[in-house]
């Protein structure tokens, strides 16, 4: 008998604006755990803004947004660090700190929230840079690195608590595509061996139909989320033009095959 997957995240009536303009509304969808999730839509339809609200770095204007059932925004700020706390993100840029070598950016999630000891870290900082394809760059400065790898570097400090849930701000975004392959197939990788619920905030069709488990789609002119479900089945049974566009670009034949 199968127990039934629990939902990692629940989003219920959430509402974004930025004071009067609204950006999304009356959002509501579920993450399970373990799943790779993506959000998708078009440039300006409020996916960089969700993420945001989603890792805690903006308030809603209205709605809850409950992991493993505790609401998030309804809960102090302690807590809401506590809760944070079990969480990667891959920010678009990579965003390491160029001052610091890999391992140093690695290792630093570890030196302030984790009271483990110096060896201790070194040793977690050389698995992680290795998990993602980078072991014996710990000495290396951004800088020194091409754009596939500073993003795998940023990866490797996302994970370096063995976060339960792991977001992605358009990784793919400025990668040729064979390092953007090398990511998606390196996410897949990571959501099988660490367990990790994975949410991908990305545009990109390579990616969303590789990682893709689950998705909603953001319209920019509705406001709302008008698709839901697996992209290979939105591309095979979805009716609505708008979801067609945009997961054919316009070529309905060979896309997502």
């Amino acid at each position: 008998m199968n127990l039934p997957v629990k939902p990692a995240i629940e989003v219920r009536s959430l509402d974004l604006n930025y004071d009067d303009f609204v950006v999304m509304r009356n959002l509501n969808f579920t993450v399970n755990k373990g799943e790779t999730f993506v959000i998708m839509g078009g440039s300006g339809c409020g996916k960089s803004t969700l993420l945001k609200v989603l890792i805690g770095l903006k308030e809603p204007e209205k709605g809850e947004i409950l992991y493993n059932g505790e609401d998030f925004w309804a809960a102090d700020y302690i807590r809401q660090q506590e809760i944070m706390k079990r969480f990667g993100v891959l920010y678009q840029s990579g965003a390491l700190w160029s001052s610091l070598t890999l391992g140093e950016n690695v290792a630093l999630p570890l030196q302030l929230y984790s009271s483990l000891s110096v060896g201790q870290i070194n040793d977690l900082v050389e698995l992680k840079l290795a998990l993602v394809g980078l072991g014996g760059y710990a000495d290396f400065y951004p800088a020194e690195l091409s754009g596939g790898m500073r993003k795998r570097a940023g990866l490797a400090r996302a994970i370096a608590l063995d976060p339960e849930i792991i977001f992605f701000d358009e990784p793919s975004a400025g990668l040729d595509p064979i390092s953007a392959r090398m990511l998606d197939d390196l996410i897949i990788q990571l959501r099988e061996d660490l367990g990790a619920t994975i949410i991908v905030v990305t545009h990109e069709l390579a990616s969303i139909f590789t990682v893709g488990e689950n998705s909603i789609f953001l319209d920019a002119q509705s406001k709302t989320v008008i698709a839901s479900g697996r992209p290979k089945d939105l591309l095979a049974n979805s009716k609505d033009p708008k979801v067609i566009q945009f997961l054919t670009r316009g070529e309905k034949q060979g896309v997502g095959e």
